[in-house]
């Protein structure tokens, strides 16, 4: 592709970087083919290649976002499916990111959505104030369920997704060390992630059981909480970029302590996040050799577990499980096979769901702030799971465990949980009561 940037707009290290993935765009069109958004409503505005003419024409006269770039860019679901199709290695992710913190600096957006993204951006990056909202949000649920549909949608959105209880604080969460059963193999410090542990803290508790019966020492660190990956993918960079620097710094508190050998992340959106800090900081003097050293330690779970190998069954296994590759693992990390090799080594018969690469519709806070594609791309994505008729579903990421246990009846769990249960832990709570996996009702 054609840019025209003036050597004054490339002097900026973002330019710079943006103008050089315009450049690799060859037009194809293979990117509409595997977009969710361009699938459902058939705009070519709505598919990587028309986002990315948008952007170009943005970034490269220098003006702000107009409301036309501003509707088709929040529409993205930053899914990734595009990079993997890619067949000139066009970095999206990178565009789109740059797109996003332009639009934040430049467009005024409507005061209801200013104020619905500054709550997100508020709420669920921490904790304890999170944990405060989703009670609140279960009382409201209660009151107004007569009106709900008289709500307005994203509020309406807000609601639907509150869990039906929320879950005690786990000690699991809290800063120390979880030390290895056995003779230490490798010592890692694991990301306990915010929203996570709020409305999953078995996730982590079931991790580390897993890890410590496998030989691993798990540290969690005390200050690495939040990656930033909510608040980046939003575009605010300040926000995100604070979370991410606290988080460095605890883990290189480690590293340069005790060491590591590699830092876990057992949410694949989070784990895309990390990854990318060596990019994140590449400017940043203060972080840069910080963020790369940890970006490059960076490992999901089940890269892990494949490498350490995964120990035997000891429950009877053998139900079929529809495993759902979040759209993080399998275009922002390529983690494809770890996963369901995993699976199937715990002696689960592993069922591929069709049209697997196409997103659920989570994508962070993508199910809050666009509801109506977010719901479709859950309908879809459902029938195709139910299609393969599962037990149950697997996941590596909690955003689409949520996303998909709420249209369909089929028990959702994370990976990890199955993993532990197949191999000494107690029976993932989503299971009790379903014949498939020997519980009684």
């Amino acid at each position: 592709m054609k840019t025209d940037f003036s050597l004054a707009q490339l002097a900026d290290p973002a330019i710079r970087e943006s103008e050089k993935i315009l450049r690799a765009c060859v037009h194809c069109g293979f990117c509409t083919a595997t977009c969710p958004t361009y699938a459902i409503l058939g705009d070519e505005l709505d598919s990587p290649r028309g986002r990315i003419y948008l952007i170009k024409d943005m970034l490269e006269n220098d003006r702000a976002a107009t409301p036309e770039v501003v509707k088709h860019v929040d529409r993205c679901l930053s899914c990734l499916s595009c990079m993997t199709t890619c067949p000139s290695g066009v970095h999206y992710m990178h565009l789109v990111d740059h797109a996003r913190s332009h639009i934040e600096a430049t467009h005024r957006r409507s005061l209801a959505d200013r104020a619905l993204r500054a709550l997100l951006a508020w709420l669920l990056p921490n904790p304890a104030l999170f944990r405060l909202a989703l009670l609140g949000a279960w009382f409201a649920k209660g009151v107004t369920k007569p009106l709900h549909r008289l709500l307005p949608k994203r509020l309406g959105a807000l609601l639907a997704l509150a869990p039906a209880r929320v879950p005690a604080p786990s000690v699991s969460d809290r800063p120390g060390v979880h030390p290895a059963q056995g003779p230490r193999r490798k010592r890692v410090a694991l990301l306990i992630g915010c929203a996570q542990r709020v409305l999953a803290p078995s996730i982590n508790e079931a991790t580390i059981r897993l890890l410590t019966r496998h030989g691993v020492e798990v540290v969690v660190a005390k200050g690495a909480d939040c990656c930033g990956a909510l608040t980046h993918h939003m575009g605010k960079e300040a926000l995100a970029h604070a979370a991410a620097r606290a988080t460095i710094d605890a883990w290189t508190r480690e590293l340069d302590g005790k060491g590591l050998d590699a830092i876990v992340v057992n949410a694949s959106g989070c784990g895309t996040s990390v990854k990318d800090y060596g990019f994140l900081f590449r400017e940043d003097p203060a972080y840069a050799a910080k963020a790369a050293r940890v970006a490059g330690l960076a490992r999901d779970v089940t890269e892990l577990l494949a490498d350490l190998g995964l120990a035997a069954p000891v429950v009877p296994t053998g139900q079929a499980i529809a495993y759902h590759s979040a759209c993080s693992m399998q275009h922002g990390q390529k983690i494809k096979e770890p996963p369901r090799a995993l699976l199937r080594a715990a002696g689960f018969a592993v069922r591929e769901v069709p049209d697997g690469h196409l997103c659920c519709g989570s994508a962070g806070t993508y199910n809050m702030l666009q509801p109506d594609l977010a719901g479709e791309l859950r309908a879809r994505k459902v029938a195709a799971i139910e299609s393969t008729r599962p037990d149950a579903v697997a996941a590596g990421n909690l955003g689409c465990i949520t996303q998909i246990a709420g249209g369909t009846g089929l028990p959702v769990v994370h990976t990890v949980e199955l993993l532990d249960w197949a191999t000494g832990g107690p029976l993932p709570e989503a299971l009790a009561g379903r014949p498939a996996f020997g519980a009684v009702a």
